[in-house]
C-alpha cells in the first residue's frame, strides 16, 4: 500500500464553530460529532477532525484545499458574501486580491482562530514560494 494521508487535528477554540465555518466556505458538510472530534470529509478521503483545545495551545497552520474551477467560484462567491477578508498571498500582505500563479486561480483566509486557509485550482507541485 502506498503512503497516503488519511486524517489531520484541526485545533479550534470551538470545534463546532470552526468546522461549520470551512464547511460553508468550502461548501462541505461536517460530520457527527465523534468522540472529542467533529470531522469534515473532503473528496480524497482525508478527514479535517476539529477539536476543541485552550485557546493558549493553538498555534496557526495552514491548510490548502485543491478545488475546481466551480467549486473556486463557489468558495469565492461564499467568501465575498460573508466579508470574509481574503488575500492573493500567503502572508495575507495582498488583501482583496486572488493570485494567477501557475495557470490557476488561489487565495488565502483566516478560520476563527487565525488558521491559514488557502484555495487553488492548479497544484503548485516543485516551485518556490513567493
Amino acid at each position: 500500500m502506498s503512503v497516503q494521508l488519511n486524517h489531520t487535528i484541526v485545533h479550534a477554540r470551538d470545534k463546532r464553530e470552526s468546522a461549520e465555518f470551512l464547511g460553508r466556505v468550502l461548501g462541505l458538510e461536517p460530520g457527527d460529532e465523534w468522540g472529542p472530534f467533529i470531522p469534515m470529509a473532503t473528496s480524497n478521503g482525508v478527514t479535517l477532525d476539529f477539536a476543541t483545545v485552550p485557546a493558549e495551545s493553538i498555534v496557526s497552520e495552514h491548510y490548502a484545499f485543491l478545488v475546481s474551477d466551480d467549486e473556486f467560484d463557489a468558495a469565492f462567491g461564499r467568501i465575498q458574501q460573508d466579508g470574509i477578508t481574503y488575500y492573493a498571498d500567503p502572508h495575507m500582505k495582498q488583501a482583496g486580491e486572488i493570485n494567477h500563479r501557475y495557470g490557476g486561480r488561489g487565495l488565502y483566509f483566516q478560520d476563527p482562530v487565525g488558521h491559514a486557509m488557502e484555495i487553488l485550482t492548479r497544484p503548485y507541485g516543485d516551485h518556490e514560494e513567493p
